[in-house]
């Protein structure tokens, strides 16, 4: 495979995550303008929410399946259009069953999406025999800073959710259609391909191997969560801070998280994987710590910053992982471990928010810490031997590919 190839096949790949970080975040940041034009109720709306991510993980089961026929790139090439129309149609319709329908739309074809994008991430990261996969994801992140503002944008100028959506799917979807040429997949030791077909595929994934993974997946997305849901109401309601400051914190979660995602590679390619994810979940559970104890604002805004920087390495080293782990079939392994990043999502929130209603919400804090704490038991993990890019033993490079 050519370096020119290998080039043009991570720039389309990272182009992939960023559009989908713009997609993910207009949805969930206008979920109350989306609350408001159909008429849900409060009661009603964490059905809808709860939903989203079940059928995601139902999405991500298919996609194995279906991947054991066409690769991943043709999932991924037909899977981003229809979340993004499936956005449009969140917006633009104005029967509840018509937002029902949208969101179901969405969150199947977004789990075929996570799903394919990281196996694609996984496989190029083989090619490569160094670690890149930190850098998919910080496209995601700028991403989602970029769908963050856009929606601001739209609340600040009293757009309606059809005219704030419609700019950025007429844009970025041509966009990534075009760029889904350019799509290119890594071989396996041995191999041409990322995946070994048929059943002899999954059956040559452990579960038992694996779940140390799914647990980290799950631990790591039970504190993104957190943060994305009550780091606003946390600063205004604990801490005391103002409605304006209250919005502080999540956006520097997301700076952090893309500050740390642009630097995470070259960690990992010089102290190893199992080293930065263990650094992260100990600099991570520091953050929650210090959030729980915070007398202020800005102590509490130090926290979630300290969060951005530590979460942010776990889930793309997972996902890189679970690659080493299961070299000839790591799209089976990748769609399987997928499927925990929307159960640490479902549990995450109602947990957080159970806690605090019952106790408190300092003390609810201390809960997602001790689940990220738990990543150290599991560090090892991150060490497989098998194509041991990423460990501290990458392949020497006789020519950079970007």
């Amino acid at each position: 495979m050519t370096d020119a190839r290998l080039r043009h096949g991570r720039t389309s790949l990272a182009l992939s995550f960023f559009v989908q970080g713009v997609t993910f975040a207009l949805l969930v940041t206008r979920i109350p303008a989306i609350q408001h034009r159909y008429g849900i109720s409060g009661g009603l709306l964490p059905v809808f929410l709860a939903a989203v991510p079940i059928l995601a993980g139902v999405g991500s089961v298919v996609t194995e399946k279906v991947v054991a026929r066409v690769r991943p790139g043709v999932v991924l090439r037909w899977a981003q259009p229809v979340v993004m129309l499936a956005l449009l149609g969140a917006g633009a319709g104005d029967a509840l069953w018509e937002a029902a329908f949208a969101l179901a739309v969405f969150g199947l074809s977004v789990g075929a999406l996570d799903a394919s994008m990281n196996m694609m991430g996984v496989s190029l990261q083989r090619a490569y025999g160094r670690s890149i996969m930190l850098g998919f994801h910080a496209a995601y992140s700028l991403g989602g800073i970029a769908g963050a503002s856009m929606a601001w944008a739209g609340v600040h100028w009293h757009l309606s959710l059809p005219a704030s959506y419609l700019p950025a799917v007429v844009v970025l979807l041509p966009a990534a259609f075009v760029g889904s040429r350019w799509y290119t997949e890594g071989g396996v030791p041995g191999g041409t391909s990322t995946q070994e077909p048929g059943k002899g595929a999954a059956a040559s994934v452990s579960f038992k191997l694996l779940m140390p993974l799914c647990l980290v997946m799950s631990f790591a997305y039970i504190g993104d969560s957190t943060v994305s849901n009550w780091s606003a109401k946390y600063l205004k309601d604990v801490l005391g801070s103002s409605e304006q400051l209250s919005t502080v914190p999540y956006n520097l979660y997301m700076v952090t998280t893309l500050l740390g995602r642009t630097v995470g590679d070259f960690g990992v390619r010089r102290f190893g994987a199992v080293a930065v994810v263990r650094f992260g979940s100990v600099l991570a559970a520091a953050g929650f710590v210090v959030v729980a104890v915070a007398g202020g604002a800005w102590v509490g805004m130090l926290g979630f910053t300290m969060l951005g920087l530590g979460l942010c390495v776990i889930v793309p080293q997972t996902f890189a992982a679970a690659g080493r782990m299961f070299p000839g079939a790591s799209d089976t392994a990748v769609a399987r471990l997928n499927v925990f990043n929307y159960v640490g999502f479902l549990v995450g929130s109602p947990l957080v928010g159970a806690l605090g209603d019952a106790w408190s919400y300092r003390g609810a804090m201390l809960v997602p810490m001790v689940l990220v704490l738990a990543t150290l038991g599991y560090a090892k993990s991150f060490g497989v031997s098998p194509a041991r890019y990423g460990g501290g033993h990458e392949r020497p490079r006789t020519a950079d590919v970007g």
